[in-house]
């Protein structure tokens, strides 16, 4: 997702993304230790677009 699109949603559905984004990052995990995984470079852009919204969620909590 984009940062413009996240921005729109709410704190509880950047939360509910997150928990998403880290279920589907843990099953990427477990398939690339089992040999697997043949897209390494997802867990890479989901690592990133888990830090993508925890920032956004920080600056939401702090402009309150």
């Amino acid at each position: 997702m984009k940062p413009r699109e996240l921005r729109d949603l709410s704190v509880d559905e950047l939360a509910a993304k997150e928990k998403e984004f880290r279920e589907e990052e843990f099953n990427l995990r477990c398939k690339h230790a089992t040999g697997q995984l043949e897209k390494t470079a997802r867990l890479r852009k989901l690592r990133k677009e888990i830090a993508r919204v925890k920032t956004i969620t920080r600056e939401k909590e702090l402009s309150r």
